[in-house]
């Protein structure tokens, strides 16, 4: 099969699209013909961090397609069915939450290929009102804004929401969820462009992440934030928070080291938390959410599995607004 690997340097320059193996299931997996995938900042963090002294690894988290073989023991699964790929690794239940969990891509292979191997509890039926280039793109960023803001942090109807930094795939979602959920969002950008992409997709108001919120913010304070940024947006965000508001981080995209205020936190009593992916739980409850309130990504660019770096590329500079797609032959 073809897929595309990372091997022998760090950063881009080690992916490769080439040949490589497509391994039969064992006991309790499934086989599936790949017929789109997505690509997540995650992928940009692993190839970071390789060597010339790792093992090749074939990259990507989301993925969809059809099973086309099936190992022993396997209930409710049939050659044929057409699915979408949990990529969590062995987390069923959402309060049983893993130190780091293993995910699609990284430690085991990735969905940037033509087949994909992997435990039959990840594979769940595909959302019928998704594409297949939709259905690729939305498994670990929905799955991650979904736990962010319903599991972790229980958004409400009415509530006022600020969303840092829109334009990622997580950030987007979390966008679209929650205009559906009846909440008021607020987002920032650098970006005049991706500021009016997200009024369009149903932000009340988009600041520029530079200039003072405070003044700009016609809402008042801000009930729930949304954090992907971290050390450099930080110590803004308590000049808006209202008491007994709460913090949910999902990334650092900025740095890990902060310098928090604690009477910030303690006098106003604010809740600050940390999430990272979600549950196969959460997963089932993300799919019947999504096609409840029929959500569909937002499409960036749709790209050949050969012209993977070229995506990669677009998400190394920011340029994209929602997910960048890999359409698979």
């Amino acid at each position: 099969m073809k897929a595309i690997i990372h091997s022998g340097q760090s950063g881009l320059e080690g992916l490769q699209y080439t040949d490589s193996t497509s391994r039969a299931p064992e006991a309790g997996e499934v086989r599936i013909q790949l017929k789109s995938a997505g690509i997540n900042h995650r992928d940009l963090f692993i190839m970071a961090g390789r060597t010339s002294q790792d093992a090749s690894l074939i990259l990507g988290s989301d993925g969809a397609g059809v099973i086309v073989e099936i190992g022993e023991g396997i209930d409710g699964l049939s050659v044929g069915d057409e699915v979408i790929i949990h990529p969590t690794l062995g987390w069923d239940r959402a309060v049983d939450v893993p130190i780091v969990p293993d995910i699609v891509g990284g430690p085991t292979d990735g969905t940037l290929a033509q087949y994909i191997t992997l435990p039959a509890r990840n594979a769940l039926p595909k959302p019928a009102h998704l594409s297949w280039a939709e259905a690729g793109v939305l498994s670990l960023s929905a799955l991650t804004a979904y736990r962010a803001l319903f599991t972790r942090g229980g958004l409400k109807q009415g509530e006022h929401i600020l969303i840092p930094g829109i334009g990622g795939g997580v950030a987007t979602y979390a966008l679209l969820m929650a205009v559906a959920a009846g909440a008021t969002v607020t987002v920032t950008s650098r970006s005049e462009t991706k500021r009016k992409e997200a009024l369009r997709l149903g932000a009340f108001q988009a600041l520029d992440s530079h200039a003072d919120w405070s003044l700009q913010n016609d809402l008042g304070s801000a009930d729930f934030i949304l954090d992907s940024i971290g050390q450099s947006m930080f110590p803004k965000y308590f000049d808006i928070i209202r008491p007994g508001g709460r913090i949910v981080m999902y990334g650092a995209s900025s740095g890990d080291d902060l310098t928090v205020p604690i009477r910030s936190i303690f006098f106003p009593q604010v809740s600050l938390m940390g999430t990272s992916m979600g549950s196969r739980e959460e997963f089932v409850q993300m799919l019947q959410w999504v096609e409840q309130h029929d959500i569909h990504p937002v499409i960036d660019g749709l790209y050949p599995l050969q012209e993977t770096a070229k995506a990669f590329e677009r998400m190394e500079k920011a340029e994209q607004f929602g997910n960048l797609a890999i359409l698979v032959e």
